[in-house]
C-alpha cells in the first residue's frame, strides 16, 4: 500500500450520486491523477491518500485511492490555496490572499473562534464574515461525520446520504438504532443496517433489529409478487433471517401496527374448517401496501358508473362500423362494445385469436364517431408499439401516458407521475392492453389519474403469467365479480388456421398437442442433449427462421424458462453473442461482470430507472424529443461504446437513445435469449424455445402458454417432448398473496 499527500489542484470528474471522483493532486510539485470515491473533497483541500498505482488503457498512470483523510493546511501558501480554490463560496484567490496576509498562520483559528474579525479585511462585511465561518463549520462537521461513519465500514457515498439526511443527529442514530437508516434512506436495506449494527455492538435480539427485520421480510416478499404475507409465513421467513424466538417477533407486531408501519387483517387461509367455513388467518401488510389495495378498490368502484344507453342505437352504430371497416363482429364482441358504451369500467379478456384487437378497433371507431377523446396505452414499449400497429391509433406506455417524472416521491421508493388526482388525464375513453402485466403500483397510479366519468376499458389475457411487480390485478378484478367482464372465447377462422393459436388454447386447457411437424407455424424438434439443442437453436436463429418469417436474426427471440443451467439465459447469451455478434476490429467492447458488451449487441434493461434520460434523434443526431424513464424489460441495441468518455449508448424501441456510464452497466444484460417471464407483453416474428428438465414449480402450463403466445408467425420448440407434455400437465402456479379481490368485495355497491 502506497501513500500520496498533497492538495487537490483540479477535479476532472465527479459522479454526484456515488462520489466517484477523478482529480489531479499536487504532491511535492508533481501532478498525480487520482481516482476514487471522495464525495466531499474540493479543490484546494489537503489530503493524504492510501492506495496504489494502476495503468489505465486510455488515461495512463493513475493512483487508485482506497482510503484517505483530510489534513489541515498549515503553511500560509496552502491555507491561501484552499480558501481561494472555490471551496468557500464567495472567496476567490484575491480575497483569500488578503485574509492570509492579515491573519497569516492563525487564519483557521480566527475563522473558527473569532469569525467577526474577518470584517477587518477589505471586501468582507460582517454578514459575509458569518457566512464564511458557517461554511467552514459545515465542512468541518461533514469531515468529522465522514470519519465517524467510515469507522463502521460505511462507504463515502452512503456516508454522504446519511449526513444529508440526519446532520448532527446521525451520531445518536448510528449508535442507538442504525436500522432507522433502512427506513429513511433509499438504497439502504436491512442487511446493510444489520452489518453496521453488529459493528456498533447492538444485540441480535434488539427490538429495533427485530422490527426492521420483519419489515425487510415484507419488502422482500414484494419482489416475489406478494402484497402481504400470512403471519405464519412471515414468522417462518423472519426466523430464518433473524435467528430469534417466535415469541420475541410476535410480541413486536402490535408495536409495528401502533407505529402504523404494518396492518394486520384476516385473510383467506388454505382450505376449509370442519364446519365448512373458509379458514382465515392473520395477514401482515406493510401499511403502504394495504392502503394501496384499499384505495385501488375504491377508485375502481368510483369509475364503475352505469349509463342508460339505447341498445338498439348501439347495435345500429356497430352495424355501420362493420360496413365501414369490412369486419364482422361476433356476439361477444358486440356485447363488449355495448358494455363499454354503457359502463364506466369494463374488462375484456380472452386468449390469442379471440378477437381482442378487433374489439378494440370497433370501440375506437365507435367512440371516435361520438367525438370523444381516446387514449391507448400498454405496460411496455413493445406492447404499445403492437397496439399502435394493430389499431392505427397512437398508443404509448402507461408510464409515458402518466408523464413519468425523474423525481422519486419522498415518502416511498416509487416513481412520481405528473398525471395524478390533482392533474388527471384529459380523456373520455382510456383503453389499456396487456392488463395481465399491470401490478398494483402501476394500477394505483393509473386510477389516480382517471376521473369518474371517464371510461376505462382493460383488455388482457388472464391466463398469461402475472405481473413482475406485486399483485394479481387483472385476475382479482375479474374474480371479484363486481365489474362488467366480457370473456372472448371464440377462435376466429383466420386465427384458427394458425397452429400457434390452436395449440396455445390446447395447452391452456391441458390438452396434449400432437407433435408431428405437419404445421406451417408450430414445430417441435426433438433433441435430448443441451449442447445439441444449442447448435439447433443457433442454426434456426442464424439461417433458417430469418428467411422463413422474413425477419432479421435480431428479431428472432430465444425464450427459456430459467436463468441458470445449461439452457439458462446466462449461458445461452454468451454462446449466441459469440455467433450472432462476434468480435470485429470495427466493434468496440466493454468488459463487465465477467462478460462483454459489444457494439451491435442486443440488450435488455433489467431494472426500472425513472431518472434515465432518453432522446429521439433526428437528422445529424440532433435530439427532436426528450424524456425520462427506461423500464425493466425494455430492449435495444448497443450503438456506441465510448471508452474515452466511459459511456455506452443504447437505442431502444421507438428510437430512444440512452447513454449509460460504465458504472451503470449493471442495469443492462444481453438479450439474445431472455426468460419467458421477461418476454411478457412482447411479440416477435418467431420464437425459439429450448426445453429440458427444470424445477417443477417453474416448468408449468402457465409458463409454456405464455412462451408460445409470444410468436406472431412461427414458434419452434427444441428439446424433450416428455418435458413439453409434463409442462402441459403441470397446473402448478406459485401462490401470490394478494387481496385486491377482498378489498373490492368489501365496498358496498
Amino acid at each position: 500500500m502506497e501513500k500520496v499527500s498533497g492538495y487537490v489542484e483540479h477535479i476532472i470528474y465527479r459522479n454526484e450520486e456515488n462520489g466517484y471522483t477523478v482529480m489531479v493532486l499536487v504532491c511535492d510539485g508533481e501532478e498525480v491523477t487520482c481516482v476514487g470515491t471522495l464525495q466531499s473533497a474540493a479543490e484546494g483541500e489537503l489530503i493524504e491518500a492510501e492506495g496504489g498505482y494502476t495503468e489505465h488503457s486510455t488515461y495512463g498512470r493513475q493512483f487508485q485511492i482506497s482510503s484517505y483523510e483530510y489534513k489541515t493546511p498549515e503553511d500560509e501558501l496552502s491555507i491561501e490555496r484552499y480558501l481561494g480554490s472555490g471551496a468557500v463560496k464567495g472567496v476567490g484567490m484575491a480575497l483569500a490572499a488578503r485574509i492570509v496576509r492579515r491573519f497569516k498562520g492563525d487564519t483557521f483559528r480566527i475563522i473558527e473562534e473569532e469569525p467577526e474579525r474577518l470584517a477587518e479585511v477589505k471586501g468582507i462585511s460582517e454578514r459575509k464574515a458569518r457566512e464564511i465561518a458557517q461554511q467552514m463549520e459545515e465542512k468541518r462537521d461533514m469531515r468529522k461525520a465522514m470519519l465517524f461513519l467510515q469507522q463502521y465500514g460505511i462507504s463515502t457515498a452512503l456516508a454522504m446520504k446519511i449526513y444529508n439526511q440526519y446532520g448532527a443527529s446521525l451520531y445518536q442514530i448510528v449508535r442507538e438504532n442504525p436500522y432507522k437508516l433502512a427506513d429513511d434512506i433509499a438504497g439502504v436495506g436491512f442487511k446493510a443496517a444489520d452489518e453496521i449494527a453488529s459493528r456498533v455492538g447492538i444485540h441480535t435480539d434488539s427490538d429495533f433489529r427485530i422490527k426492521s427485520g420483519l419489515l425487510y421480510v415484507l419488502a422482500q416478499a414484494m419482489t416475489e409478487g406478494h402484497v402481504y404475507l400470512p403471519q405464519p409465513e412471515l414468522m417462518r421467513r423472519a426466523s430464518e433471517l433473524l435467528g430469534v424466538s417466535l415469541e420475541a417477533m410476535e410480541a413486536l407486531l402490535p408495536d409495528l401496527a401502533i407505529e402504523r408501519k404494518i396492518v394486520i387483517k384476516d385473510v383467506p387461509g388454505a382450505g376449509q374448517g370442519s364446519d365448512g367455513e373458509e379458514v382465515r388467518v392473520p395477514g401482515v401488510y406493510s401499511a403502504s401496501n394495504y392502503y394501496l389495495e384499499l384505495n385501488t378498490a375504491k377508485m375502481l368502484h368510483d369509475l364503475n358508473i352505469s349509463a342508460e344507453i339505447s341498445e338498439e342505437a348501439v347495435q345500429r352504430r356497430l352495424e355501420q362500423i362493420e360496413q365501414e371497416t369490412g369486419t364482422k363482429l361476433e356476439e361477444l364482441q358486440k356485447e363488449a362494445a355495448a358494455a363499454a358504451v354503457s359502463h364506466g369500467l369494463l374488462v375484456i379478456t380472452g386468449g390469442p385469436g379471440t378477437g381482442k384487437t378487433t374489439t378494440i378497433n370497433a370501440l375506437i371507431h365507435y367512440f371516435a364517431s361520438e367525438g370523444l377523446e381516446i387514449l391507448l396505452a400498454a405496460p411496455t414499449g413493445r406492447a404499445a408499439k403492437r397496439m399502435t400497429e394493430a389499431t392505427g391509433y397512437g398508443a404509448q406506455t402507461i408510464h409515458r401516458l402518466l408523464e413519468v417524472s425523474g423525481a422519486v416521491e419522498e415518502s416511498s421508493a416509487h416513481t412520481h407521475f405528473e398525471r395524478n388526482m390533482q392533474n388527471p388525464l384529459e380523456a373520455d375513453v382510456i383503453i389499456i392492453d396487456e392488463m395481465s402485466m399491470v401490478d398494483i403500483f402501476l394500477m394505483h397510479a393509473l386510477l389516480s389519474a382517471v376521473t369518474p366519468g371517464t371510461r376505462l376499458i382493460m383488455v388482457g389475457d388472464v391466463n398469461q403469467l402475472p405481473s413482475v411487480g406485486p399483485g394479481c390485478v387483472l385476475k382479482d378484478i375479474i374474480e371479484s365479480e363486481r365489474f362488467p367482464v366480457v370473456r372472448l372465447t371464440k377462435i376466429f377462422r383466420q386465427a384458427s388456421e394458425s397452429d400457434i393459436v390452436v395449440n396455445a388454447h390446447k395447452i391452456n386447457s391441458g390438452e396434449h398437442v400432437v407433435l408431428d411437424n405437419k404445421s406451417r407455424d408450430f414445430f417441435f424438434l426433438k433433441r435430448d442433449e443441451a449442447n445439441i439443442i444449442i447448435r439447433v437453436v443457433l442454426a434456426l436463429v442464424q439461417q433458417k427462421l430469418p428467411k422463413y418469417v422474413d425477419a432479421k436474426p435480431y428479431d428472432i427471440q430465444v425464450l427459456t424458462p430459467m436463468r441458470k443451467g445449461l439452457l439458462g439465459v446466462e449461458r445461452l447469451n454468451t454462446i449466441l453473442q459469440q455467433y450472432l455478434n462476434p468480435p470485429a476490429p470495427d466493434k468496440r467492447e466493454r468488459e463487465h461482470a465477467g462478460g462483454v458488451f459489444r457494439e451491435g449487441d442486443k440488450v435488455m434493461q433489467i431494472k426500472n430507472n425513472y431518472q434515465a434520460e432518453w432522446e429521439i434523434r433526428g437528422k445529424y443526431g440532433i435530439a427532436v424529443e426528450k424524456g425520462v424513464g427506461i423500464f425493466n424489460g425494455d430492449m435495444g441495441i448497443v450503438r456506441e461504446i465510448n471508452t474515452y468518455a466511459e459511456m455506452l449508448t443504447v437505442e431502444f424501441d421507438e428510437g430512444r437513445f440512452v447513454d449509460y456510464s460504465f458504472k451503470q452497466l449493471e442495469e443492462l444484460e444481453l438479450a439474445y435469449a431472455v426468460t419467458i417471464h421477461k418476454s411478457q407483453g412482447s411479440e416477435y416474428p418467431a420464437v425459439v424455445i429450448p426445453l429440458l428438465a427444470g424445477p417443477r414449480m417453474l416448468m408449468n402450463r402457465n409458463l409454456l402458454y405464455t412462451a408460445v403466445t409470444r410468436a406472431r408467425k412461427c414458434v419452434t420448440l427444441v428439446g424433450s417432448a416428455e418435458v413439453f407434455y409434463q409442462m402441459i400437465d403441470n397446473r402448478f402456479e406459485q401462490k401470490r398473496y394478494s387481496t385486491l379481490k377482498e378489498r373490492i368485495c368489501e365496498w358496498n355497491v
